[in-house]
């Protein structure tokens, strides 16, 4: 990540909307902005398929839920935070399955990048099945869009609901609603 551009576009940014760059309390906003990108756009050349790498052989061929992962991404359209939680379930088979902190980095890391919340979703789904092949994925996203909060309709609370159903999860309404009634209980 190139910081030094960052800090001149911020310097840029601040003249341009009438501020002064050389103000007491500005003077080290553009340094603390490019070290914020730097972290929360940090997934931006990461790799995530690498941490499903990791594989054991366990004999479990039953739901595996994450539930409630934190998330917190940046808009591609408005440069402004949406935030919420991911839910993500598969159903393992061939005894493959990753570890729980893997799936987290996952989510972490493709949030990590300018984004929205359909490809964020449909990403991990994808991935999950590509790397580890199994029976069925669920991957739900709620979350908060402060270009909706904060400008434009000003709705704060307003939550936007991404889903990504793959296998079995799509094909059998039984674990389909299993996995859902996991998810709100």
């Amino acid at each position: 990540m190139d910081k030094e551009r960052i800090q001149n576009a911020i310097r840029e940014l601040l003249l341009a909307v009438g501020e002064d760059p050389k103000r007491p309390d500005l003077v080290d906003t553009p340094a603390r902005v490019a070290d914020m990108y730097e972290e929360i756009l940090g997934g931006t050349l990461a790799d995530p398929e690498k941490e499903l790498e990791v594989v054991f052989e366990k004999d479990h061929d039953e739901i595996v839920l994450l539930k409630g992962i934190p998330l917190y991404s940046v808009c591609e359209h408005h440069l402004v935070p949406f935030f919420g939680k991911a839910h993500v379930a598969y159903i393992p088979s061939n005894n493959k399955v990753t570890g729980l902190s893997k799936l987290v980095r996952v989510v972490d890391l493709l949030a990590r990048k300018l984004q929205v919340q359909e490809r964020i979703t449909t990403d991990i789904a994808d991935m999950i099945m590509r790397k580890l092949n199994p029976k069925g994925v669920m991957v739900i996203i709620e979350a908060e869009h402060l270009c909706m909060s904060m400008r434009g309709v000003k709705k704060p609370g307003v939550l936007t609901v991404t889903s990504a159903v793959r296998g079995v999860f799509r094909t059998n309404v039984k674990t389909r609603t299993e996995a859902m009634a996991l998810i709100k209980g």
